[in-house]
């Protein structure tokens, strides 16, 4: 199970690294291969078990996937903090954004829902 799971998230990524060399130069090629595994599970309708084995076994790591930015900013402290109001600009400014299209998105599906239960 565990090994089937893991091919499934491999060959996404490999199918998004080959996109991303041949099409889509802007994108991450990860990041094209998760679109892809989303686009995959949203027909599919479910998360298969070995999908689902693999990707909760992988959650276990997660922590370790912070501690190369949480260096970064270690070792870069000084660079940081010359243009602190310029990142601190840019988190409040993205901040803002999300919290009003989390918000946009929000209406719209509470609207969505409503019209499923009227109809």
């Amino acid at each position: 199970m565990l090994l089937r799971g893991l091919s499934w998230l491999v060959l996404c990524q490999l199918l998004g690294t080959a996109l991303n060399v041949l099409l889509l130069p802007m994108l991450p090629g990860p990041i094209i291969g998760m679109l892809l595994l989303f686009v995959f599970l949203l027909l599919r309708g479910e998360v298969g078990e070995p999908l689902s084995v693999a990707s909760s076994s992988l959650l276990k790591y997660l922590p370790l996937i912070l501690v190369p930015p949480a260096v970064g900013v270690m070792a870069y402290a000084s660079d940081i903090a010359a243009d602190f109001w310029a990142v601190v600009g840019a988190l409040l400014l993205s901040l803002l954004l999300s919290v009003a299209f989390a918000g946009w998105l929000m209406q719209k599906l509470i609207e969505r829902q409503q019209r499923r239960e009227d109809a």
